[in-house]
């Protein structure tokens, strides 16, 4: 009879930890959809940040990553502070490789391993590519190389 009570706490114990580790998990990712950067797909348009006037971006910085990957949440302040840093010069999109519309997104860039940094130009074409975390000084050398001041 104690044998029995004991497995039952133990098991009620473990229901317990799951449940809350779920409610985490599924709190943790709408945050960070919700906070995620300017969209989750390639836009031609974005807004000039003093005038608000609709400029076509000189760099569409893509980040193929995932929300509970260690590299791509490194890469997250990267993202952020490019995007804020070069308004209206570069657009910053995100997309989760484990979601479905990521996973397609994934496909269509061919991707090997994340997280993975995609740079194209004002025509949408392509013109660097990074595999792994990418420091920001390092970003900020590629998106210059297409006229980025």
């Amino acid at each position: 009879l104690l044998h029995m009570k004991l497995r039952t706490k133990v098991l009620i114990i473990t229901v317990l930890f799951l449940t809350a580790y779920a409610v985490h998990t599924f709190v943790v990712d709408y945050r960070y959809k919700t906070e995620s950067f300017s969209g989750t797909a390639e836009a031609k348009q974005l807004t000039d940040g003093k005038s608000g006037k609709a400029v076509t971006p000189l760099v569409t910085f893509v980040e193929i990553g995932a929300a509970r990957c260690i590299p791509c949440k490194a890469m997250q302040p990267i993202m952020k502070a490019v995007e804020e840093e070069y308004k209206g010069q570069v657009k910053v999109v995100f997309h989760d490789v484990w979601t479905t519309k990521g996973r397609d997104d994934a496909a269509k860039y061919n991707i090997r391993i994340i997280p993975t940094q995609v740079f194209l130009d004002k025509n949408g074409k392509e013109y660097f590519r990074h595999e792994g975390y990418f420091p920001k000084a390092d970003v900020v050398r590629v998106i210059k190389m297409q006229g980025v001041k």
